[in-house]
């Protein structure tokens, strides 16, 4: 049985003030944060505590080795399933977010494997930007953002 909260799910994160200001976010909206391996820095309290956020000790952190432990271990429906990229099919205004979700991020210099986003083109979403000169945002501003809206969508706004 799938814990009933939403979840944020970084996989192979690569910059630990990314990761902590993650960690801060979930910690405000009482998230749990999953963290995929690799990671590009050092998992420790010094190194995300570093990144801002005195606050890791309070995060509800699980890890696993490889995308695929990750599926063995928490069985995730597909339809709990919310993939974030720049060119996401749909808008993350798009979905009624499920309560026990998985909102799901790539590293920062790569987004997600292209092996994970096989065949999830209905499940992947972009925010939107208005401006082309622009061409991505901040991992931590995305999850954040993102997180916000699934948790407005299930207050019913």
């Amino acid at each position: 049985m799938s814990d009933p909260r939403i979840k944020i799910v970084l996989v192979t994160p690569e910059i630990p003030h990314n990761t902590g200001a993650i960690g801060r976010t979930c910690v405000a909206l009482d998230l749990e944060l999953i963290l995929i391996k690799p990671y590009g820095f050092s998992i420790t309290e010094k190194t995300v505590t570093r990144a801002g956020t005195r606050y890791w000790k309070h995060v509800q952190l699980s890890q696993y080795e490889n995308w695929k432990s990750f599926l063995d271990n928490r069985r995730p429906l597909r339809e709990s399933l919310y993939f974030f990229e720049e060119y996401g099919a749909q808008s993350f205004y798009t979905p009624d977010y499920k309560q026990d979700g998985y909102l799901i991020f790539g590293c920062e210099s790569n987004g997600l494997p292209s092996a994970i986003l096989e065949g999830m083109d209905d499940r992947t979403f972009h925010v939107p930007m208005r401006s082309p000169i622009v061409k991505s945002l901040n991992l931590a501003n995305v999850a954040t953002t993102v997180a916000y809206q699934a948790m407005r969508t299930q207050l019913g706004g």
